[in-house]
């Protein structure tokens, strides 16, 4: 009777060491999966913590201008620049021991399983912040093996490689609050219209409530739903100490202001510019257009907001509604090539083309200061003189002939010089001297002024007849502006990743590719351009806004039978310009071939209205005369007329004007007499 209770206990015996090797050998294997998953994640090291955030774009003075759009609200901030309550607020309902476990929080788990048990069915959670964080920035939501492997994989390597401080800063930069909020900042700036720094207790209380369910503990789609959550993580955080009964007494009570909106940009400005700088982000910095949308870039921009409003003002203002025309302005700093105003279209929602930069529009006489400059280098003085008169020009062996005219087949008849010829715009003058360089050399000038077009080396070129880019022209007429020194269109001074650190950051360039003499010259005569002392069988071209003025510019306009210009500058500012039809209609309506230049002046004077008055700087080696502006010769006290002019010394005209002068020359304006020997040398040059 005792043999059969004897093999029962045997056998048993058998059953508990077979368990027992079984259980030590999973547990061993367990360990050993473990120890794998350990070293794995350490092999793997620190995951990127780059998450999808918007790219915000700032004027020159820091405000915000402007942001990628994309559905999505997110502005990476550190965890200094989020409130303390929220912050504490967030632990509290979220992960009350996240400072102490190592990712998972393993009483919570075993908790959540028994929960789970009891109600047949899932009602607790048990992720933790750092699990949260992890499903946040890399994977899906779905509920597979596989996703949840990849979850702990993810939370060990956040664990393993950043401080709590920096899990915690990322989630709450990531975790999603409802509206599109993605983060503290953009919820802050949503909920409550303030940073995330500046949340009061029974604010935070309420954003960290939303998390859980956005649709339905938004205070915006249901406050009453939102204070009763609210008030479970105000007794969470009396629970962590981390509040008294009094402060949540008082927090549940606080009245609540909501905005319920993105103020971070409520319009965007100058939407043309902006269009341009992310031109430059992609094609000059080499920035892809996924970080740029998503990137959580800091655009720093040359924008000057009070120029731009101004800018687009003036356009408003001067060109009727009823008008069909087009139209673009670029505004430049010359020293630095810094753009500091944009418009490319009258209206950007109508029409996105960016006609400032895009668009290639026949320059017309604007295009005569270039030709003009190189005239300079190759012998010619303000004082030069041609023949005005209509002429036309035969070429190619005889084979061709071209006749220009000029506006209103309006002539002299006689010898004008440069200095005239450039401020009445005589077209004759200009193509002389085109065909008098060689029709080449006005094109390889276009080049080291910066355009970048393809110039026809035609004779109609020194007539602006080759299309340009506007803001191409405003960049040549800067190194008038700055002495000959190279620039280049800038839109962006610095950027920076969300982290802060810098990408890029503008460096001006200090280039001399331009004489400065011959640079101040041109200068100066671009100035008789406003100055009705240079009247002759016609107008100086800016006489129509010439009272309007009340500085000194040079500039020089521009006009074909389909555009029209005007750029000029001051030491300050450069600007150009340009209205015209798109699908380069004629433009017929007297009015609107005046658009240009009013546009240009009146932006010009409100642009510089509190900025002193500043004057082109001569240089030392340039000498002023007054001149007779119809002969080019030294004017007498018998000429009715003179102006100051600038030459390169030795350039100098050194007659008197024969038609108003009789005698010597008055001691104090006597030109001094040549060594004897330049008359010795001079047949040999």
């Amino acid at each position: 009777m005792e043999v059969i209770p004897l093999q029962r206990f045997k056998r048993a015996g058998k059953y508990v060491r077979a368990f027992l090797i079984l259980a030590t050998l999973g547990i061993i294997l367990l360990f050993i999966m473990l120890l794998s998953l350990l070293i794995y994640a350490k092999i793997l090291g620190p995951p990127p913590l780059a998450v999808p955030e918007s790219t915000l774009y700032y004027s020159e003075s820091g405000t915000v201008i402007g942001e990628t759009n994309n559905g999505q609200k997110r502005y990476w901030v550190s965890i200094d620049s989020i409130s303390p309550e929220l912050v504490n607020a967030t632990v509290a309902v979220e992960d009350r021991q996240f400072y102490t476990h190592k990712g998972f929080d393993v009483k919570r788990i075993g908790g959540a399983i028994i929960a789970d048990l009891k109600a047949r069915a899932k009602v607790q959670g048990a992720s933790t912040i750092t699990q949260q964080y992890a499903r946040n920035l890399f994977l899906d939501h779905d509920k597979t093996w596989k996703r949840k492997w990849n979850e702990a994989l993810y939370t060990i390597r956040l664990e393993m490689n950043y401080s709590k401080e920096e899990i915690l800063e990322g989630y709450l930069n990531t975790i999603y609050y409802g509206h599109g909020a993605y983060g503290a900042e953009a919820a802050s700036q949503y909920y409550f219209g303030k940073t995330a720094k500046e949340l009061t207790l029974a604010e935070a209380s309420i954003l960290a409530g939303i998390p859980k369910g956005p649709s339905s503990y938004s205070p915006i789609v249901n406050l009453e739903k939102a204070k009763t959550r609210q008030n479970i993580v105000l007794h969470s955080m009396v629970q962590k100490n981390y509040i008294s009964e009094a402060k949540r007494k008082q927090a549940l009570q606080a009245p609540l202001s909501l905005k319920g909106e993105h103020t971070i940009v409520t319009n965007k400005i100058a939407p043309y510019f902006q269009d341009a700088v992310k031109q430059t982000l992609q094609k000059e910095l080499g920035i892809d257009e996924r970080t740029i949308e998503l990137g959580g870039l800091r655009v720093y921009t040359t924008l000057d907001e009070k120029q731009q409003a101004l800018a687009e003002e003036a356009f408003e203002k001067i060109i009727t509604k009823s008008s069909n025309i087009q139209g673009a302005l670029v505004a430049m700093k010359p020293k630095t090539g810094e753009v500091t105003a944009l418009v490319g279209g009258r209206d950007y929602q109508q029409s996105p083309f960016n006609r400032a930069t895009q668009a290639l529009r026949q320059p017309g006489s604007t295009i005569k200061p270039l030709l003009y400059y190189a005239a300079l280098e190759n012998g010619f003085t303000p004082s030069t003189t041609l023949m005005s008169e209509k002429t036309t020009f035969k070429f190619d062996e005889g084979q061709s002939s071209y006749s220009p005219s000029n506006y209103n087949h309006q002539y002299a008849d006689s010898e004008i010089t440069l200095a005239q010829a450039i401020a009445l715009s005589d077209n004759i003058y200009a193509v002389k001297t085109h065909l008098f360089l060689g029709q080449k050399v006005l094109r390889d000038t276009a080049k080291r002024f910066g355009l970048t077009s393809k110039m026809e080396v035609v004779p109609s070129l020194a007539l602006g007849t080759s299309g340009a880019r506007i803001i191409e022209m405003v960049n040549a007429y800067s190194l008038f502006a700055n002495g000959g020194k190279k620039v280049k269109p800038v839109f962006i001074t610095r950027v920076e990743n969300h982290q802060g650190d810098v990408l890029f950051q503008y460096k001006k360039e200090n280039e001399q590719v331009l004489d400065p003499d011959q640079t101040f010259v041109m200068t100066q005569m671009l100035t008789g351009v406003f100055d009705e002392t240079l009247n002759g069988y016609t107008k100086v071209t800016g006489s129509t806004i010439s009272k309007q003025l009340t500085r000194v510019y040079a500039g020089k306009s521009g006009s074909t039978s389909t555009d029209s210009w005007m750029i000029g500058y001051t030491p300050q500012l450069v600007t150009g310009v340009w209205t015209g039809y798109d699908q380069a209609k004629k433009i017929e309506n007297p009015a609107e071939k005046g658009y240009a230049k009013k546009i240009w002046a009146t932006f010009m004077e409100a642009s510089l209205k509190d900025k002193p008055v500043k004057y082109f700087k001569e240089t030392s080696n340039v000498v002023g005369l007054h001149i007779d502006p119809k002969s080019g010769k030294i004017a007498s006290e018998r000429c009715s007329n003179s102006r100051l002019t600038y030459f390169v010394k030795g350039t100098e005209p050194e007659e008197y004007c024969p038609e108003h002068f009789k005698g010597d020359a008055p001691k104090e304006q006597q030109p001094a007499k040549k060594p004897w020997y330049k008359w010795i040398l001079k047949p040999w040059g």
